[in-house]
């Protein structure tokens, strides 16, 4: 006889979509491509992320002019043989093995689609651009066997800044880049979201630190909060789902809390940006990804901080982002310093070896792992709905696959209801799901603990909290 399965992790909706109690459990993890795509040691440096530092996201960089060095017959075409996507692939199965989400960023064109430009300088038309974005999407969007459902996605890197979008004035001096990236977020939407309804796109990716105005030997930067404002400007009714942006310190030896002139923006001035944002595009509650942070060490980088000062700002910065409840993601860049990474600002050193931040980072990452999840419900509900997520399930059983679950839900130390069902594992390797036989009374906070598995998959316990309003 088939045993009925149970369930293997879950994830409040709410926690993919922010809402208040998101400070309380935040995406946190690492973006570091020398070691997660390309060293030769890539599995194990993966297994390190995730089952020792504990890292629930790992974002990775995906260079269209890399992935398309020559133009694609049909660009929508997510197996169009001009695509250069091995690499990807085996880096989203090996995060999704190991039970975490996966963010794609997005930049760099090709000289095909920009008139033989370097790759900071955008396509001279935008339907390429979305065409790509409808293609990668699609490859990802768990609708294709041994290609594994990717949930979140930012539009260019760094788009304030000349080395990465390019040009960032006119002749005149004028600022340009925030009406030119309006049109390629719009475009990276549309067909990331053709590609994928389920994906989460972030636009901006923007650098904390800007001129706004040319200046000779320096590269071109336009302040973040005016890059916000001009793109808003430029298009108020982009759909997007967050806003990313990598609130380093500038000069690099400056701690978490520094305070910057506005409209540059650091860990410590993302309460105005958020404001400003909402008012700018004339939404509420605009999310912040944090996809880049980190502190470098000496004596990698001459300037940076010592192995002590990074660890005490590393759970300073995380601290930050966690009170906050519009940031429901954290990526420290990178993991571990490398001779492909410019960056000296891993908690693992050169040789392998530990920094001090290694265990900060660990420490703080596990309770704010969004895979157990926590949200509010009102005071009265009954059977309270939430979303199971079921990522490494998706590695041995195809969609539709049959899940079942069993909830013992306490109050304290009090058994208040037992549940047992059976549900299809879906699209994005979740489950929806009620917890049967639980009344939530306000002021209450209540503990669902799930065991799961499928027939070919292990039984897994998570925890999910649940707090009445």
């Amino acid at each position: 006889m088939r045993r009925l399965p149970l369930i293997a992790a879950i994830l409040v909706a709410a926690v993919l979509a922010p809402v208040a109690t998101s400070a309380d459990r935040m995406w946190t993890g690492f973006h570091d491509d020398p070691m997660f795509r390309f060293d030769p040691d890539r599995a194990s440096e993966l297994d390190k992320a995730t089952a020792t530092n504990n890292a629930s996201i790992l974002r990775t960089l995906v260079t269209w002019a890399n992935v398309a060095p020559t133009k694609p017959a049909n660009a929508s075409n997510p197996f169009d043989p001009a695509y250069k996507l091995d690499d990807l692939d085996e880096f989203v199965r090996n995060a999704q093995a190991r039970n975490a989400e996966v963010l794609i960023t997005i930049w760099g064109t090709p000289k095909w689609a920009n008139g033989g430009k370097t790759p900071n300088f955008l396509p001279t038309s935008m339907s390429s651009f979305q065409n790509f974005t409808k293609a990668l999407a699609s490859r990802y969007s768990g609708r294709y066997a041994g290609y594994p459902f990717v949930r979140f996605y930012g539009i260019w890197n760094e788009s304030n800044l000349g080395l990465f979008l390019s040009p960032q004035f006119n002749s005149a001096g004028k600022i340009v880049s925030p009406a030119a990236y309006a049109k390629l977020a719009a475009a990276g939407i549309a067909g990331l979201k053709a590609g994928n309804p389920k994906a989460q796109v972030a636009i901006g990716e923007t650098s904390s630190n800007g001129r706004n105005k040319p200046k000779a030997g320096a590269t071109d930067s336009v302040r973040p909060g005016t890059f916000a404002e001009g793109v808003a400007k430029a298009n108020k009714k982009l759909k997007f789902d967050a806003w990313a942006h990598h609130p380093y310190p500038v000069p690099v030896n400056q701690k978490p809390t520094q305070k910057v002139m506005w409209p540059n923006v650091a860990l410590s001035s993302l309460p105005q940006f958020e404001t400003s944002i909402d008012k700018w595009f004339g939404r509420k509650n605009i999310p912040v990804w944090i996809t880049e942070y980190g502190n470098e060490t000496k004596p990698g980088e001459p300037a940076g901080v010592t192995e002590s000062q990074q660890s005490s700002y590393l759970t300073q910065a995380i601290a930050i982002a966690k009170k906050d409840p519009r940031v429901p993601m954290f990526v420290w860049f990178v993991m571990r310093d490398s001779t492909g990474s410019l960056w000296q600002s891993g908690v693992y050193r050169k040789t392998g070896g530990s920094k001090p931040a290694q265990s900060r980072f660990a420490a703080a990452a596990a309770p704010l792992s969004p895979v157990n999840g926590k949200l509010s419900v009102k005071g009265g509900t009954k059977n309270p709905a939430v979303t199971v997520y079921l990522r490494s399930f998706c590695v041995n059983n195809p969609i539709g696959t049959p899940v079942g679950l069993t909830s013992r839900t306490t109050l304290g130390k009090k058994l208040v209801a037992v549940s047992q069902s059976q549900h299809n594992l879906a699209i994005d390797c979740t489950v929806a799901y009620r917890v049967t036989g639980l009344t939530v009374a306000k002021g209450k906070t209540y503990t669902v603990t799930v065991d799961a598995n499928t027939a070919d998959s292990a039984n897994t316990r998570r925890t999910i909290t649940i707090v009445g309003t």
